[in-house]
C-alpha cells in the first residue's frame, strides 16, 4: 500500500458520513507525520467536506 493510500485509509476511518473536521484532518497529518495540504488535497480528492474549520472558512 503507497503512503498516499495510508493516508486516504486513515481519513476515511476518522470521516463520517462524508465529512470530517479540521482537527481531524490536522490529527491525521501530525499522526502520519504529512503536510496538512497533502491531507488537504485527498481529502479533496475523496470528496469529503471539511466542517468545524478552525479557520472558519468551511
Amino acid at each position: 500500500m503507497s503512503s498516499e493510500e495510508k493516508i486516504k485509509q486513515r481519513i476515511q476511518e476518522v470521516s463520517k458520513e462524508g465529512k470530517i473536521t479540521c482537527t481531524a484532518a490536522h490529527e491525521v497529518a501530525k499522526e502520519l507525520d504529512v503536510p496538512i495540504g497533502k491531507v488537504g488535497q485527498l481529502i479533496n480528492q475523496l470528496n469529503l467536506k471539511i466542517i468545524a474549520c478552525e479557520l472558519g472558512c468551511f
